[in-house]
């Protein structure tokens, strides 16, 4: 791992994030609450709250309270593959159907016919799972797809937010390989994990992540202790007003889905991200090789872009994207910048984010990382995505090399 000699002026980075928390929540397109953290390779050195856990409510947003961290959870996932990986379990370029049967048998949709029905063909190959991490095996989100969204429409197609086993069940969009495109793959993963482990992927993650990162609180299962201090999922109205939605997933889920279905707090996803900032090592014991999260870290896509995200259904997304007319490539867990960031976030460095409008990254070189979390649908909110490309952009400018 590279490092640099850096130094966070801690006192002007938390008087410009406690300034930008502030003025999320004011304002006619105000979020309703919002929790954002920073951590070094040793602790959190930023820890912010302001707003409220839900409009109309009086309880005050606090940083111990519960999200919904949607497909932050992708990386947890990530991480459990890996583990089989290094265990000599899993081959990231065997058929995903070796591990996971029921891939084996999904077809590749080209469209419908008159009548409306689709028209479906055997893949040429079974998606591995590599190109599942990596978002090539050939699935999408019916809220970034058309296709999708019109099987949805038109035959009933579940939502992955069912968390059914019939939601798992979609054609592919495309061969694998083909092209990157987001949507259910690292659903898949998990039945891969599922599948070698054959335990429940709630169970896994609790017994060789969770445990030795000192993680208590994140679960697939909305616990009753966490909904005392849960925060509500709100609706971005096109006024930009708010409503509280009242929108939860299935709990106990039918599936653990592995690309959006954990419940959690910030501090907790900040020990997870300090896990990839210490090659792999844990507060309670090593979760990764150094060496695996070395290789995990490089570039898995090779020349193929990660592109826009199209909101398909507004009341999901907007169009969506990082740092536009930049190259960004994936990693088996995470999106790479590969040019320095508008907001400093130097080349090479990792991150993603959650559908209700969460964000984070990992910047291996100078030893940080972040966690921006508020709950608002549809994706690509302006007020929070905004506020959050300054949160980052107030880091670096008080982060001195």
């Amino acid at each position: 791992m590279t490092s640099t000699f850096s130094s966070l002026d801690v006192s002007a980075f938390t008087s410009a994030a406690d300034r930008i928390l502030a003025e999320a929540v004011t304002g006619d397109a105000r979020v309703p609450g919002v929790v954002a953290m920073v951590t070094d390779r040793d602790r959190t050195v930023y820890s912010g709250a302001a707003g409220q856990r839900s409009l109309g409510g009086l309880a005050p947003m606090t940083t111990d309270d519960v999200f919904a961290i949607f497909s932050t959870t992708k990386a947890i996932t990530a991480t459990a593959a890996l583990q089989l990986v290094e265990e000599g379990l899993l081959d990231l370029d065997a058929p995903a159907s070796t591990y996971a049967p029921a891939i084996g048998t999904l077809q590749v949709i080209e469209g419908f016919d008159d009548a409306g029905e689709p028209i479906l063909r055997a893949p040429k190959s079974v998606p591995t799972t590599r190109q599942l991490l990596t978002h090539t095996g050939g699935f999408g989100y019916d809220f970034f797809d058309e296709i999708y969204n019109r099987l949805a429409e038109e035959k009933g197609q579940p939502s992955v937010t069912t968390a059914s086993r019939a939601a798992l069940m979609t054609p592919l969009l495309f061969d694998p390989g083909e092209r990157w495109q987001y949507g259910t793959n690292i659903d898949w993963v998990g039945q891969v994990v599922e599948g070698l482990r054959g335990k429940r992927l709630g169970e896994v993650f609790a017994e060789r992540i969770f445990a030795p990162l000192g993680i208590e609180n994140m679960s697939f299962i909305l616990r009753e202790d966490f909904r005392s201090h849960l925060a509500e999922i709100h609706a971005r109205n096109a006024d930009g007003s708010l409503t509280p939605m009242g929108l939860e997933l299935p709990s106990p889920p039918e599936v653990d889905f592995g690309g959006h279905g954990l419940y959690g707090t910030v501090g907790e996803y900040l020990k997870f991200i300090r896990m990839w900032l210490n090659d792999g090592a844990g507060e309670g014991g090593r979760v990764l090789k150094a060496e695996t999260v070395e290789m995990a870290l490089r570039n898995h896509l090779g020349d193929l872009p990660v592109t826009m995200l199209p909101g398909v259904i507004p009341s999901l997304s907007n169009d969506a994207e990082f740092f536009p007319g930049q190259s960004k490539s994936w990693s088996l867990p995470f999106m790479i910048n590969n040019e320095t960031a508008p907001t400093g976030r130097p080349a090479g460095a990792q991150g993603w984010a959650g559908l209700a409008n969460l964000f984070y990254w990992i910047d291996r070189q100078n030893g940080y990382g972040g966690y921006w979390a508020t709950q608002i649908l549809p994706f690509g909110d302006p007020t929070s995505f905004t506020k959050y490309m300054e949160f980052e952009t107030a880091f670096y400018s008080a982060l001195k090399s």
